[in-house]
């Protein structure tokens, strides 16, 4: 545990000293890194230690996003006072949509899901006078602070560092509490956990709740980095992304979604500028790493140094 949290604190001591070392276009780029990686790690609660899949996990983003964007612009709120109003919405969201969902599981849990979610999306598109359909919201601002200017991209990363790096915490003292402990035990074991006096239901929705809550957060960290927010926020290619970073660095570990998000971010980023079909080499990049690392990067390099170490004299 204290080399976990050595090596959390290396990382994040890197990524303090990177605007100091790299341009603006780093810079930004590692803003959206961040926002993805609390993203996928919050989805890897209910994929890596629950054990449900979600395709509608971007449902959360999105009504943090449109709830902030909306509150701001139409109401005429400061972007401190619509931030808990937006992550309000997206935690009453996540408790609607988990008391719905989490009637069934495999299969049937990862449907309902993403029809959820699609609810979302094309209601997005079709309330025009709220959300902007097919336009989007634009024109929206970032919160301010005493002496400090967030429109500029060294200022707003170190503040969405600081956001992300409360969320990690968050994260790992849940997985480490008996909430978390409860959570796996409901993916390894359900009926011994009921047979034992717990609720299981009420365990995988209150986690669902708290992802939905932490989804809310990426997606005020996300309108705005964006400074801007359209239905495509709520699609299916969100949440599918989200999940393919989990599943890339690693499902049921901290880290991986961090180095999965980094990964299929990096790709998109940079692939989609020489590659004009990038999705179909980030698919290649997946099988590549479901047939060598089938448990995701994470664990993959783990077992290889492991390896390595016994290999010794």
């Amino acid at each position: 545990m204290k080399r976990s949290i050595a090596g959390w604190l290396a990382l994040l001591a890197v990524l303090a000293a990177m605007p100091w070392v790299a341009g603006e276009y780093y810079v930004n780029l590692a803003t959206q890194i961040l926002i993805a990686a609390l993203f996928a790690s919050s989805l890897n609660i209910l994929v890596g230690y629950g054990g449900l899949t979600s395709l509608g996990h971007a449902s959360f983003l999105g009504m943090a996003a449109y709830g902030s964007a909306w509150l701001t612009t139409s109401q005429g709120l400061d972007a401190w006072t619509a931030a808990p109003l937006a992550l309000a919405a997206a935690v009453l969201t996540a408790a609607v949509f988990g008391w719905i969902a989490l009637r069934a599981s495999g299969i049937g849990f990862l449907m309902i899901t993403l029809a959820l979610s699609q609810v979302l999306w094309g209601l997005a598109y079709r309330w025009s006078s709220v959300t902007g359909g097919d336009n989007g919201l634009a024109g929206l601002g970032r919160p301010s602070l005493p002496g400090v200017d967030l429109n500029a991209s060294t200022p707003f990363f170190y503040f969405t560092l600081a956001v992300v790096a409360l969320g990690m915490a968050v994260l790992m003292v849940f997985v480490a509490s008996p909430l978390g402990t409860s959570l796996r035990g409901t993916r390894d074991q359900p009926r011994r956990m009921a047979a034992l006096g717990h609720d299981v239901w009420r365990v995988r929705w209150i986690a669902f709740v708290f992802v939905g809550f932490l989804g809310g957060v990426s997606g005020l960290l996300y309108v705005y980095y964006h400074k801007y927010i359209h239905p495509s926020s709520l699609a299916l290619g969100s949440s599918a992304e989200a999940l393919l970073g989990v599943m890339t660095g690693g499902t049921g570990t901290l880290a991986g979604p961090v180095v999965g998000a980094a990964i299929v971010l990096l790709l998109k980023n940079y692939v989609s500028g020489y590659v004009e079909r990038w999705n179909m080499l980030l698919g290649f990049v997946f099988v590549f790493i479901v047939v060598w690392m089938p448990q995701g990067v994470v664990p993959g390099v783990r077992r290889l140094f492991g390896a390595a170490r016994e290999e010794r004299p």
